[in-house]
């Protein structure tokens, strides 16, 4: 008896060409941000199925070393971590995403879209439809951790991003992606 062998999963399928947006972001005293990094958007990066969508941004994700995946939303209160980079890969619905603390900028982000938080970037949703979910994953599983706002956080929070380290593959589009464009060492 043959066993049917299932179909190869083919990025190129759900994988597609993204307009990029780089936003360096100013440390507000409180909100550390990234002197060196910018936060990326891939607008589009992302061509969803309509049958379990988060799964294949998971796959994609942990083909590219970015693992320890999560699906969620986005918390309603700023925050950032500062011991690993993160990247939240919108499956649905969409949101107003508040990004660099009180001072950042706000951007509407929807399905399909990819946003690479550099370590000390805070975010916070601002308002989101009722189906909005990402999937996060972190640069070859690096730990992470919480991060408020707070004075007492740094300079720890200092040193811990300042030793956070590029991460070896774009987490969509692999060892040539468009982060490295932006993200140099």
């Amino acid at each position: 008896m043959r066993v049917k062998q299932p179909k190869a999963f083919a990025f190129e399928e759900f994988v597609d060409t993204p307009q990029v947006s780089p936003y360096q972001l100013k440390d507000d005293g409180n909100i550390p941000n990234n002197r060196h990094l910018p936060l990326l958007i891939y607008e589009g990066a992302f061509k969803l199925p309509a049958h379990d969508p988060a799964s294949v941004i998971e796959r994609v994700f942990s083909a590219n070393q970015w693992t320890e995946s999560w699906r969620n939303g986005i918390y309603p209160f700023h925050h950032y971590h500062s011991t690993s980079h993160e990247v939240l890969g919108v499956f649905s619905g969409l949101a107003t995403i508040q990004f660099g603390g009180p001072n950042g900028i706000t951007q509407t982000i929807k399905a399909g879209d990819v946003v690479i938080i550099p370590a000390g970037v805070s975010h916070k949703n601002l308002v989101a439809t009722v189906d909005f979910g990402v999937v996060g994953a972190y640069p070859g599983g690096r730990d992470h951790d919480m991060n408020y706002g707070k004075p007492e956080e740094r300079p720890e929070a200092d040193h811990n991003i300042s030793r956070v380290p590029i991460p070896k593959r774009d987490p969509v589009y692999g060892e040539d992606g468009p982060l490295f464009e932006h993200w140099l060492d």
